[in-house]
């Protein structure tokens, strides 16, 4: 239970790896803000981590772009809660497609949640951890960040952006005892790998040294070690769990 009398809000956790990230720290005792951009899916996240372990979970619904939103649900947060000690950007989205093609809407979609939408709750919670001079923050990027990837012209910009920002971030509140680090997911499988035809994710395979997909328990046991005191001296990194795609 090393996580005990903590909380943390992690975002885009009604599915997949953010689901998972929730019921990992819920489980080592952590006390969950489960948010999503819908009601349904941060219901259902936080009724399974209840039923496991009694009222450790609250589901909020927010679009995490929404610079005024995120603010008013992290006060609202604070207010259930009483303290945030740990931030978890997940939440993210694809609109794949070649460069020559994308549409700005498209863009701006994938800046707006991927990017625009993690600062938005690092500027929320930055006060209230420099207060408790404590805090730990960890945003999910991706190998896509720091390799690219053709027809994510979008996706990758703003998971380079994402790690870049976590950089600054760590500089900024290292003094005061928070720190701020990246994971980037190599392939994992998920609902957004699940449309893959078994052709693409052989070929893929081939070209990961371990030769298949991760889980997204296995990204949630990378963001449990780095919001646990166990990392308190590491700040402004990015792990890639990739099975050594990016080595």
């Amino acid at each position: 239970m090393r996580f005990a009398n903590q909380v943390a809000i992690v975002t885009g956790a009604g599915r997949g790896i953010g689901h998972a990230i929730a019921l990992r720290l819920a489980g080592e005792g952590c006390r969950v803000a489960v948010v999503s951009r819908t009601e349904p899916n941060a219901n259902k996240t936080a009724e399974e981590i209840n039923t496991r372990h009694t009222g450790l979970a609250i589901p909020y619904a927010v679009d995490v772009a929404d610079f005024a939103a995120v603010k008013a649900l992290v006060e609202r947060i604070l207010a259930d809660f009483s303290r945030i000690d740990i931030l978890v950007n997940n939440a993210g989205l694809t609109r794949d497609g070649l460069s020559m093609r994308m549409s700005e809407a498209d863009w701006d979609a994938v800046l707006d949640t991927n990017l625009k939408g993690a600062f938005a709750f690092i500027q929320a919670v930055e006060r209230p951890m420099m207060k408790q001079r404590s805090g730990r923050i960890v945003n999910i990027a991706s190998v896509a960040g720091l390799m690219g990837n053709a027809g994510q012209a979008n996706y990758a910009a703003s998971k380079a952006g994402l790690i870049g920002l976590t950089k600054t971030i760590a500089r900024e509140l290292a003094s005061r005892n928070v720190t701020c680090n990246a994971v980037a997911p190599g392939f994992i499988g998920t609902d957004m790998t699940d449309v893959l035809s078994q052709e693409i994710k052989d070929a893929v395979a081939k070209n990961i040294p371990m030769a298949k997909f991760g889980e997204p328990g296995d990204i949630a046991a990378a963001v449990a070690f780095l919001a646990s005191a166990e990392a308190k001296y590491i700040t402004g990194q990015c792990l890639t769990v990739d099975g050594g795609m990016v080595m």
